[in-house]
Order: structure tokens, then sequence, then C-alpha cells
């Protein structure tokens, strides 16, 4: 299934307290926490004793802790981490974040994690590393982030809310990024506040931020504000909090990514506070508005089209079943280089309930098509288990452009919805008795006064790539 979606780029966490802490444990909760976003690889960066100790490797999130034996020399009070899908430098380990820098004599004093993509990091690099300044990575651009930061904390007496600021006139693109020295800790996000970022508090002294409310909420602390768009906050072992914005308030423009909404966050997070699984409930609301039909049985593609198969079913009054089961133990272990075998996939990852299909009118939801390869495999499922009409329905818009400002997705020429304008031409592809994608205007409606980004839909994007 993995390879018919859309993916993000990574998940960031971060706990600050001026007291030691149980940071091993609090790290991995919140990591799992947001395992969702990224599966390739994952680390993190423990600040103990006034000093940065890193650990990092591929795999997901309790595999790589459990191989950690030594798990005492990682409580401090603090500690930063990510969780990896690539967008930007391969799968290469030398990628994997936290990045961290060392002073003269190899002692780490920052570290840094970044959800999002710069679209001008490759020649900020080049330029950078025209001044003798080395870099680890083959290619990332949080590493860029950081070097930048170095530089500046270098030029600006050690004043790391400086450094930030210069930083962020240099970049450009989606970001939201965790730091980690000695002494403090910061979060910041960018003007357009394109990938998510929150903070709270664990305790009234402990500060929390995470890319959604689920890592907050998996170490039981409360959720206090989103991360506003240009805002630096950093938190420090004296126990205060200073929050400041980094561009004027006037040239920040709110542009949240959509698909945190559709697909990306977990249902139970709240993104800008705004709920995630009612959007996903009504927008299955309304694609029965926008398109009724005469069903037997609504189903959903689990997990992301399960709450707008719900509402569709509320709405219709057509009964929900969860028909579809999924298996829950294929994780990213399967390396298929055939097309026909990566379709077949699908068969691993769900199988229906065969005496709930066979003779049935059904409406399955998901919540987009991208290559379309997906939802042909599981339409061909479907009628072979006897299904007598299948109508299928998308919970976005029609998907027509990619996103390079921190999700991996498919270029132009992979995207069923941009190489089909007729919608009629993608219903004898999937093989469905009738198709249809929620409407630009209903998504709107469904999501409310924020901005947000619908690059991928529109071919509109906040930033421009360079």
């Amino acid at each position: 299934m993995y390879f018919d979606k859309f993916h993000d780029e990574c998940g960031i966490f971060g706990i600050y307290s001026p007291y030691k802490v149980d940071t091993f444990s609090l790290i991995q909760f919140g990591l799992f926490a947001l395992q969702h976003r990224g599966q390739e690889a994952c680390g993190f960066s423990v600040l103990r004793d006034g000093f940065i100790i890193s650990h990092k490797s591929d795999g997901l999130v309790l595999d790589f802790f459990r191989k950690i034996s030594n798990s005492e020399c990682y409580y401090g009070n603090a500690v930063i981490g990510h969780t990896r899908y690539s967008t930007e430098g391969g799968q290469s380990k030398k990628n994997i974040q936290p990045f961290f820098g060392e002073d003269s004599y190899g002692k780490s004093i920052i570290s840094i994690v970044h959800n999002g993509n710069l679209v001008n990091a490759t020649n900020i690099r080049k330029k950078l590393e025209s001044k003798g300044i080395n870099f680890i990575s083959e290619y990332s651009d949080s590493e860029v982030i950081l070097r930048l930061i170095q530089k500046y904390l270098s030029e600006s007496d050690n004043s790391l809310e400086k450094a930030i600021q210069k930083t962020t006139i240099d970049i450009k693109g989606a970001y939201s990024v965790i730091v980690l020295m000695n002494n403090k800790m910061a979060a910041f996000r960018d003007p357009n506040g394109i990938r998510p970022l929150c903070y709270g508090m664990l305790n009234e002294s402990t500060y929390i931020f995470s890319s959604e409310t689920c890592g907050i909420d998996s170490v039981g602390g409360f959720y206090v504000r989103d991360v506003l768009p240009g805002e630096i906050i950093i938190v420090d072992q004296k126990k205060s909090i200073q929050f400041s914005l980094f561009t004027e308030k006037k040239n920040t423009k709110k542009r949240i990514c959509s698909f945190e909404y559709i697909y990306f966050s977990r249902p139970d997070s709240l993104i800008e506070n705004v709920n995630v699984y009612e959007i996903r409930e009504k927008s299955g609301e309304k694609l029965y508005e926008q398109h009724p039909v005469e069903a037997d049985v609504v189903i959903g593609v689990p997990d992301s089209g399960v709450p707008a198969s719900i509402g569709y079913s509320k709405a219709s009054g057509i009964p929900f079943k969860p028909i579809l089961v999924k298996n829950k133990y294929i994780g990213r272990s399967f390396i298929l280089p055939k097309q026909e075998m990566r379709e077949k996939m699908v068969n691993l990852k769900l199988n229906p309930i065969l005496d709930e299909i066979k003779g049935k009118r059904i409406v399955i939801i998901d919540d987009s098509i991208v290559r379309g390869t997906t939802s042909r495999r599981l339409v061909y499922i479907l009628r072979k288990a006897g299904a007598k009409e299948i109508h299928f329905r998308s919970a976005s818009p029609p998907i027509i452009g990619p996103c390079y400002l921190g999700v991996n997705t498919p270029s132009k020429k992979d995207l069923i919805s941009y190489n089909h304008i007729d919608k009629k031409d993608i219903e004898r592809i999937l093989n469905v008795d009738s198709l249809e994608f929620l409407s630009m205007n209903n998504l709107i409606d469904i999501l409310g006064s924020i901005h947000y980004c619908f690059g991928c839909f529109t071919g509109n994007y906040p930033v421009q790539k360079n």
C-alpha cells in the first residue's frame, strides 16, 4: 500500500526540563506516537550533564529502542527525536536525524530535528562548502539548517534566537524545527506554517514540542497551542519561556498542508486546534451530499478511509461495515522490484469478508487516489468476491501535482488524475460503476476559515521551487 500513497517526511518531538527526567522512556513514547509520519529510520539526542549524546539507526521505533542495552546512559533533562521518511537525501544512514554540531574539541554542542523541505538548500550548501564548512550527510536540507545556525551562533555572541533569525532569512520552503543546546531548546516554524508543530507541558516546568498533539498525549502532557507561523519559542534551564517572531506578522501567511487532515496526521490529533477525525468524517458526509448513490453497504479502506466512510454512512443511512480486514503486521519489509508483485501486496494487506460482499452494492471510500494502482487492485479483489456494484469515493479532490514542501510524492506522470482529466477514463481504469472525488469547494467548506496549502490539488504553492 505504501507505494500508492503520499508520505510525509517525518515527525519531530522534544522535551525540555530543568531537572533530570526519564528522557529515554519519554522520547520512546513520543516517537512511537509519531511513527505514522516516518518508518524508515529514527533517532534522538539527549542532553545529559551538559553533554549532548545522540543515537540513531534505520528501522521502526520499537525495534530501534529494543536494541539499546544501556538505556540509563540516555537519562537527562532534555531530548529531541525524529522519525524519518526521506524526501531529500535518500535513505543513506548518513542522512538520519538528529544532526549535531561539535566544537573544536569534538564535543556535541547543538543538535536539530526538522520536518519539511527547503527549496533552496542546494545553493546554500554550495556557498557554505565554499567557505570551508563541512557536511556529514550526502544531501540533507536539515543539515543545511544546522550549519547555518552554527555559523550564525559564532557571529551572534552565541545567541540562539539571533542565529535562528538570521538563518530564516536565508532559507526558503517548509520547515518545523526543534533545536537542542546544552542549556536551552528552541522550536520554530516557517512563515507559512506548512508543516505542523505544537507545544505543551508535562508539568509546570517541563515543556514538550511535537509535530502532532498525539505526541504530547503519549507522555501524559497537555496541549497548549500550535507554534505560530514565523514564531520562535525558546525554553531554558531557568524555567523561562520566550516567544518571538522572526518575521513581521503581516508577512506571515498561514498555509498549513491540507493533506495533514486528509491522510498524514493521526485521527486523534488536533492540527491548528482542529480535530482531524471530525474533518475526515465530515468529508464523508459531504461526499454523499455531493453525489448520492443507492447501495447496500459502505466500507472504508483502513485506516484513514474509515472515518470518511462512517460520515458517508451517517449522511446516507447506508450501513457502514468494517469488512476490509487489515493485516497490521505488514511494515516496510518487502522489497519488490516488479510492479505486478507490488500490486499484489494489496492481497497481503487487505482482505474482504466474502459473505458481506457477495451480491452487494458497495460504496468504498479511501482518503485519496494517487497512482490508482492500489485502488484498481482493491476493486479487482471486491469484484472477485462477488460485489454486484462498486462505487468508489475519494475523500479528497483529484491530485494533479507533486509536493516539494516536505512530502514524498510521485511525479506528475505517475498521478492518475493528472494524466486523465476526464473522470470517466479513471472509472474505466479502476473498473468501477461510479467514481467521485470530494470537490475543492466542499474541502474548503469542511476545513473552515484557516488558510491551507492546496498545491497538490491546484498546482498553486505558497512557496515556489527554485
